[in-house]
């Protein structure tokens, strides 16, 4: 169902770019939002991020014909270009001082569900965002373009630019390290093997 939604995006981007990309906006907006909030961790920055990241997108859409426009694979290119714009924001804020009020540092979760369950059911978005942000950035990243986006191993591997195995490896820690952190447990040093269920394709 989603694949004909995209091939039908595809082809109206290939005949009308302007409207098309109208209509691509509005179908993955809430999922780029979505993604950029989770790996930025900052809500005031996401709607920017989301933004520059449909900016981005249609600028290299001009550029091109009409066989690439109907190759794409939309979600993952999609969510490349927006980690792509994530990260380059976030080395530019690196560069110049910030200061970060108290009052808008996460708390953390003490108590509550496992992490399958407040990614699935959608609520406690503020504590799963808070724990989101207590991961590494690859592991976070692969979290929620697995779990949050919904993509596969291997789309989450392609917009990782990185190995399949290493993808699994990022989601099957944070994972684990998100455990952990639910169960308010001290971060490890070194991290178990993984012995819960296996992450599909």
């Amino acid at each position: 169902m989603e694949e004909e939604t995209d091939e039908a995006l595809l082809a109206g981007l290939a005949e009308d770019l302007d409207a098309g990309f109208h209509r691509l906006v509005r179908d993955h907006e809430p999922l780029v939002h979505s993604v950029v909030l989770r790996a930025s961790g900052r809500p005031e920055e996401a709607e920017d991020l989301a933004a520059e990241t449909f900016l981005r997108a249609y600028r290299a859409l001009r550029g091109y014909d009409r066989a690439r426009i109907l190759a794409l694979r939309l979600k993952p290119w999609l969510l490349t270009i927006a980690l792509n714009t994530w990260r380059n924001a976030a080395r530019d804020a690196s560069r110049r001082p910030h200061h970060v009020p108290v009052a808008t540092l996460p708390e953390r979760l003490h108590e509550g569900p496992g992490v399958e369950e407040l990614v699935e059911s959608g609520e406690s978005q503020r504590e799963l965002g808070a724990l989101l942000a207590d991961l590494p950035q690859a592991q976070r990243t692969a979290v929620v373009l697995r779990h949050v986006a919904g993509l596969s191993m291997t789309e989450v591997a392609a917009v990782l630019g990185c190995p399949e195995g290493t993808a699994k490896s990022h989601v099957s820690r944070g994972l684990r390290r998100l455990r952990l952190l639910c169960a308010d447990g001290p971060p490890p040093t070194a991290l178990p093997e993984p012995t819960g269920r296996r992450d599909r394709r």
